[in-house]
C-alpha cells in the first residue's frame, strides 16, 4: 500500500461501456521474458490506483491457475483467466493491505473459490479494508475472513506445480510470499523491490524483521530466483543482493537504513 506522497483519488473507469469491467489497456498483462520453458506460466496485471501487481500464475500443463493478490478490476482479471483458456483453481493472498486483498471477496463471491493466505497476524489489516478503501478511492473494497490461513513452511498444489510458503513478517505482521522452486520464481508482495524495500512505517510494521526475512527467507533460495514485487519492474534476488540500497550485501555490512515514508508500499 502506499502513502506518504500519494494523493487518494476515485478510481473512475470512464472509458465506453464496451469496454469497462476489463482490465484497462493501461493495466494490460506483462509476460516475464524468459519464461517459455518453465513449469509456470505467469502474467501481471497492475490493479488499484496503487498499481500494484496483481499476478495470474499457473500450471502449463494441466492449466490449472492461482491469482495472487486480486486488490480490485475483479472482472478484468477473471475475463483475461478465460483468455487464456486456464481454469481458476485459488485465490493466494500474500498480506492484508487493501491494494493486495480488497478484491478477495468480491472474486470469492464471483466464483465460489478458497481465499488462501495469508498468515492469521494480518487480520487486522483485512478488517480495515472497507475503511481504507474509502480513503484510498477504492470504495467496493471489502473485508474477508479467508479459507485456509497460512504459516512459514507450508506448501500449496497448483495442478502439477508446487509452491512454497515463506512467512516474511516486517511490511506487515501476517506477510508471506510464494515461491515456486522449479521454476526459480517468487511472488514477494511488498516485502522487496527492485530496488527498494517495503515500508514499515505502518502499525506492527517492524523494520529489523522484514531486513531477517529477506536475508534469513529469500536470499537462500538463491540469486537466480525472479521474483515478482507488489509494484513496480520484476528483479531477481542476485540483482538486489548487489545494488540494492537497503538489502545488498554492502548495505548490510552498514548499519540499517529504513525506507522513507512515501512511493510504492
Amino acid at each position: 500500500m502506499r502513502g506518504g506522497a500519494f494523493e487518494a483519488r476515485p478510481y473512475v473507469d470512464d472509458r465506453p461501456k464496451g469496454q469497462r469491467g476489463t482490465v484497462p489497456a493501461s493495466a494490460s498483462e506483462r509476460y516475464l521474458a524468459g519464461m517459455t520453458s518453465s513449469p509456470v506460466g505467469v502474467a501481471v496485471f497492475p490493479v488499484t490506483p496503487l498499481q500494484q501487481n496483481c499476478t495470474l500464475v499457473w500450471c502449463r500443463k494441466t492449466l490449472k491457475a492461482a491469482i495472487i493478490d486480486p486488490g480490485a478490476s475483479v472482472d478484468g482479471l477473471l475475463a483475461a483467466v478465460g483468455k487464456q483458456g486456464l481454469t481458476l483453481d485459488a485465490i493466494w493472498i500474500t498480506h492484508g493491505h487493501l491494494d493486495h486483498a480488497g478484491g478477495a471477496a468480491e472474486m470469492q463471491e464471483k466464483t465460489g473459490l478458497d481465499i488462501v493466505g495469508p498468515h492469521p497476524a494480518d487480520q487486522f489489516w483485512i478488517d480495515q479494508i472497507p475503511t481504507n478503501g474509502l480513503m484510498y478511492g477504492i470504495p467496493d473494497a471489502r473485508s474477508f475472513t479467508p479459507t485456509r490461513w497460512l504459516a512459514d513452511g507450508d506448501a500449496l498444489t497448483l495442478g502439477e506445480t508446487t509452491w512454497e510458503v515463506f512467512h516474511c513478517p516486517g511490511h506487515t505482521p501476517g506477510h508471506v510470499i510464494f515461491f515456486n522452486r522449479e521454476a526459480r520464481l517468487a511472488q514477494v508482495g511488498d516485502v522487496l523491490f527492485q530496488g527498494s524495500v517495503g515500508r514499515t512505517d505502518f502499525p506492527r510494521s517492524d523494520h529489523a524483521a522484514l531486513l531477517n526475512a529477506v536475508v534469513t527467507k529469500l536470499w537462500p533460495l538463491g540469486d537466480d530466483v525472479t521474483f515478482i514485487p507488489g509494484h513496480g519492474p520484476h528483479s531477481t534476488f542476485g540483482a538486489e543482493r548487489r545494488t540494492n540500497p537497503f538489502v545488498s550485501d554492502e548495505a548490510l555490512r552498514r548499519a540499517p537504513i529504513a525506507r522513507p515514508a512515501s512511493g510504492p508500499s
